[in-house]
């Protein structure tokens, strides 16, 4: 499948999910996460959920009680150059909306955390194929970041909805997961 095609198709199925539904896979989800063989981490980058996106605070509260110093950043995205960084938040830092709905941590008087420093990475999808590429939103933030992660960093992709055969347009800077999980199974690449 092209990526054009299941951006849309996956977008719709993504709409048509009621907020039960969801609640439902997110659990779901958390739970396949658990019995992933996660190393001890000390750094954690992952993403603040839109409304039919997988919720990731379940994950990242389960991480930070599996490693109580772990440190959690955030992004926090430049779309002039569609890039972004990695933010170090707290539970007392304030998230904004950015021009596109995306929750991110505040800047003011962040620290930002170099790519090379993160452990694990939790990365949003509308898809992914069985070799462990992923159909994000099309700007290729991860993908450029990702480029920077040490070649040991975890990678995990959440998804409500189950592999695809085959990304058929898969571009020589795209990142493979290590991992994706989904409400009924965890896929390992």
């Amino acid at each position: 499948m092209l990526k054009s095609a299941a951006r849309k198709i996956f977008n719709e199925k993504r709409r048509a999910a009621t907020a039960q539904e969801r609640s439902r896979w997110d659990d779901l989800i958390l739970i396949q996460f658990q019995t992933l063989p996660v190393p001890d981490i000390h750094t954690l980058f992952t993403y603040a959920a839109m409304e039919a996106e997988v919720n990731t605070d379940p994950i990242a509260d389960y991480l930070h009680f599996r490693h109580p110093s772990l440190q959690i950043a955030y992004p926090v995205c430049d779309f002039e150059t569609f890039t972004m960084q990695a933010v170090l938040s707290t539970a007392d830092t304030p998230f904004i909306l950015n021009r596109f709905g995306t929750p991110e941590p505040r800047m003011d008087g962040a620290e930002i955390l170099p790519p090379e420093q993160i452990d694990l990475v939790v990365l949003p999808l509308l898809c992914f194929d069985e070799q462990g590429y992923r159909v994000g939103y099309g700007k290729g933030f991860y993908d450029k970041f990702l480029s920077d992660v040490r070649p040991d960093c975890i990678k995990i992709g959440l998804s409500y909805y189950e592999a695809l055969d085959e990304i058929e347009d898969r571009n020589p800077f795209d990142v493979p997961l290590n991992y994706c999980v989904t409400p009924h199974r965890t896929y390992e690449f």
